[in-house]
């Protein structure tokens, strides 16, 4: 099987919608990814870090799913990082309540060795240098690197950011941080600007309303499936990032026709996690359910048209 290298996140959560509110749950973005990831045939690592306070059968609900979390630091005497925050009525806006770095603050990732050869490496939400020295690790170059990241690097980090930014072949942001990455407005000049770093595809993301996908002149838009009840967005673009990453693994196709699957795989994954708080959806997903809604979104996208 094909090997997908997982770095990000590994969080405790608190979230609050206008639908409710949870204590401390399972969260993070190398967990969504993950257990995205867990839906293709091909084997997985976690590189992140934890606190002793992070339960064991988080553990075991990540290894049940056949990832590897060699790579996943327990600190003895450490906490686990923790994000809490409040979703307005649209979900599109929230506000950070609580941010506690804890472990993370002082995070230094070992890849496994057996994942130094991975054939794709997903780096999820994280500094910069974090994710570049990832990339030291591997013994051989990957087929394809992932990059996720956020306005709050841009802000503090950007000249570690577009470092990194050079190294990689895929990044995903939404249309907000793609705005202000390339300083355009027309997402399709930022994402020329954006290729013009170093990615050779764009991916921007739009919530609720889809996916663009962006290779020199070719452009591929994904729809959004409109759902009867989004519940908490939390997840949802890294669910979105590990269906891309997952698929692309899978299949060993890194051309723009099939990263269109990719992005489909992604969306239909992300379609599911926000229907539930935190992970608790992705959790309990079964294929069946996955094929189903797959084929929603076949009908929803194919139509003929006489020109």
């Amino acid at each position: 099987m094909n090997k997908l290298l997982i770095v990000g996140t590994v969080a405790f959560d608190a979230i609050e919608t206008p639908f409710g509110k949870t204590d401390k749950i399972l969260g993070g973005a190398a967990t969504y990814i993950g257990l995205s990831a867990s839906h293709f045939n091909l084997e997985s690592a976690i590189v992140s870090v934890v606190g002793d306070d992070f339960p064991q059968e988080y553990l075991d609900l990540l290894t049940d799913r056949n990832i590897d979390i060699s790579g996943l630091e327990v600190v003895k005497g450490g906490k686990t990082f923790f994000w809490s925050g409040l979703y307005h009525n649209d979900l599109n806006s929230r506000d950070t309540l609580a941010t506690e770095l804890n472990v993370l603050a002082d995070f230094q990732p070992k890849v496994p060795q057996n994942f130094k050869t991975a054939d794709v490496v997903m780096l999820g939400n994280l500094h910069p240098l974090v994710q570049s020295s990832v990339l030291d690790q591997m013994d051989v170059k990957p087929k394809l690197v992932v990059l996720d990241t956020m306005n709050f690097w841009m802000d503090c980090a950007l000249p570690e950011l577009l470092e990194v930014i050079k190294r990689i072949d895929v990044i995903t942001i939404n249309d907000e941080e793609a705005r202000q990455l390339s300083g355009e407005y027309s997402l399709v000049k930022a994402a020329a600007k954006i290729h013009a770093m170093g990615p050779e595809f764009v991916v921007i993301k739009k919530g609720e309303h889809g996916a663009l996908l962006f290779h020199n002149h070719q452009i591929f838009f994904a729809p959004a499936l409109p759902l009867e009840e989004v519940f908490d967005p939390t997840g949802a673009g890294d669910t979105f990032a590990g269906g891309f990453a997952g698929y692309i693994t899978q299949s060993e196709n890194i051309s723009f026709e099939n990263m269109k699957n990719a992005i489909i795989y992604g969306s239909n994954l992300a379609s599911f996690c926000v229907e539930r708080f935190g992970t608790e959806r992705m959790v309990h997903l079964d294929k069946d359910e996955v094929i189903a809604r797959l084929q929603q979104f076949k009908s929803l996208t194919q139509f003929d048209i006489e020109i």
